[in-house]
């Protein structure tokens, strides 16, 4: 390893030094060959946003088929939603495709089809903030620009033995100034350099056990050096997990299966799912009032954990003999025949129960 970093106070004196030892990592230690390293604007917008809150060992399995389905930018602003819904599902998030197949129709009504080179006029495209932006331009077109990500935020965070939590904002604004502070002055280091922040907080500076012997950092590193390395960066402050709770109908009749059209946003915005109740009672009052059918004992319950809280799920399985169809079409419910749901975009739990239903095995505790 090439000279010490000197230290300061606590801080890192020679923040020049940050970037040419990190371009030089990467370049023999970092990730190679990941099928989003291309200076396709397409192609690396697409695994940023795939990124967003997901391991890079799910989208490595989603990438290639949302790829083999929307080849390009243009295949994708012009596909319906629905399809869109539907190949990102299991994904999770379904915001992020929504607003993937809402930039993609802006890209080419408002900048002509081509991709923008500018972190700026990237930044307007629905769903794209500040750091996936900069991403885009550094990868895509050499542009000097500093990402400030989640693994970003760590690696500063235990390097300089920046207090305080990075979710707020005066934090974060400090953190913005350190990074560009630190980006390489020549820029045909960006992509090497961009790069390299990601790969040195996915692979070596993890937020449980960091690798520090493997860090081109370690020596000048605040958090190894004071053993801080498990509180940098500061937790947030925790809040309890709200819980709540839903009973979802599984209608079944001949094959098909009842499903409603989630709202454009909030939960599952757009997607498909299972008719929900406040409880069992509620679907058999509704069952009465609207039509006849049997029902079968009250699967046992899932649990499905989003970010900001817990949602328990109490599957509810009827099989249906009649339902009014003034019943369905005020509601937007339509019947599909179990594959085909299969094959639609719908939540991950409802996928599991459609698979079970489809099975034919009535689950047990």
């Amino acid at each position: 390893m090439a000279g010490s970093i000197s230290i300061s106070n606590g801080v890192l004196a020679v923040e020049q030094q940050f970037a040419p030892r990190l371009v030089a990592w990467q370049k023999t230690h970092g990730r190679h060959g990941l099928p989003w390293q291309v200076r396709d604007p397409y192609r690396v917008w697409l695994s940023e946003i795939m990124l967003q809150q997901t391991q890079v060992a799910a989208v490595l399995g989603y990438y290639p088929r949302f790829l083999d389905r929307f080849p390009d930018l243009a295949t994708l602003a012009a596909a319906p939603v629905d399809d869109v819904l539907a190949c990102w599902s299991g994904l999770g998030y379904y915001t992020r495709a929504r607003n993937l197949h809402k930039a993609a129709q802006m890209v080419v009504s408002d900048f002509g089809g081509v991709f923008p080179a500018e972190r700026h006029a990237i930044e307007t495209l629905p769903g794209i903030g500040r750091s996936t932006a900069a991403a885009i331009a550094a990868f895509c077109f050499g542009r000097r620009e500093t990402i400030l990500d989640g693994n970003v935020k760590r690696v500063l965070a235990r390097c300089f033995g920046v207090d305080g939590y990075p979710g707020d904002k005066q934090v974060e604004a400090q953190m913005w100034q350190l990074a560009e502070r630190l980006l390489p002055a020549d820029n045909a280091d960006m992509v090497a350099y961009t790069q390299g922040l990601m790969d040195l907080g996915a692979t070596v500076c993890s937020r449980g056990k960091p690798a520090c012997t493997a860090c081109p950092m370690v020596d000048g590193c605040v958090a190894a050096r004071e053993g801080r390395t498990a509180e940098l960066p500061v937790k947030k402050p925790k809040k309890a997990v709200p819980e709540r709770e839903t009973v979802m109908l599984l209608a079944l009749r001949q094959g098909e299966v009842l499903l409603e059209r989630r709202p454009p946003t909030g939960i599952w915005g757009g997607l498909l799912s299972l008719p929900q109740f406040e409880s069992t009672l509620a679907v058999a009052d509704w069952l009465a009032a609207n039509g006849d059918g049997e029902l079968r004992p009250a699967w046992p319950p899932l649990l499905h954990v989003f970010t900001h809280f817990k949602l328990h799920i109490t599957p509810q399985c009827v099989d249906v003999t009649r339902l009014s169809g003034t019943v369905c079409a005020d509601a937007g419910w339509q019947w599909l025949p179990l594959r085909a749901a299969l094959d639609a975009g719908v939540p991950a739990p409802v996928r599991r129960l459609l698979l079970q239903a489809l099975s034919g095995e009535v689950p047990t505790e």
